[in-house]
């Protein structure tokens, strides 16, 4: 049964490290399996759009996304190929609660990634699935969103 974990902010120092790549030979896959459902029901549960494993306390190559048809489950992921044309967009960051700001990303990347079974799989996208990827990715290398925004605002969320 998967759980809800607890989402670490800044400036917590797990969130500023570079994650390990995942060694298929020395990890259970049901143990993956049973991280990568955690990570997808507490991405969900916080209305998340993406979440990578330093957001939960493990400084491993692992994000989930979530796109209409379901959930795209990221190991070892790296982007091959990236636009020049950028754009702006705003973001946030579950790691960075209640802060938005302006981020320029490139508009279309490539890349790739292994799924559970441990088979490559590449994928083109473009708008904000390649802007999400690019978040989640930065997350891997301790790298957040606010190192590179402008226009940043804080939000007080009332009650």
């Amino acid at each position: 049964m998967a759980r809800v974990l607890k989402i670490l902010t800044a400036p917590n120092l797990i969130l500023r490290k570079k994650s390990d790549m995942i060694d298929f030979k020395r990890i259970k896959k049901n143990e993956l399996e049973k991280l990568l459902k955690d990570m997808e029901m507490t991405m969900k549960k916080n209305d998340g759009v993406g979440l990578a494993a330093p957001q939960i306390g493990k400084n491993i190559r692992i994000v989930v996304i979530n796109v209409k048809s379901g959930t795209i489950f990221m190991i070892n992921p790296k982007i091959t190929r990236k636009s020049i044309l950028k754009e702006i967009g705003e973001e946030g960051c579950l790691s960075v609660p209640d802060v938005f700001g302006k981020v320029k990303r490139h508009k279309n990347i490539n890349c790739k990634y292994f799924d559970l079974s441990g088979k490559e799989i590449r994928l083109k996208s473009e708008g904000l699935l390649a802007r999400v990827i690019q978040h989640e990715l930065d997350h891997l290398d301790g790298i957040l969103f606010i190192d590179k925004a402008t226009d940043i605002v804080t939000e007080k969320k009332n009650g």
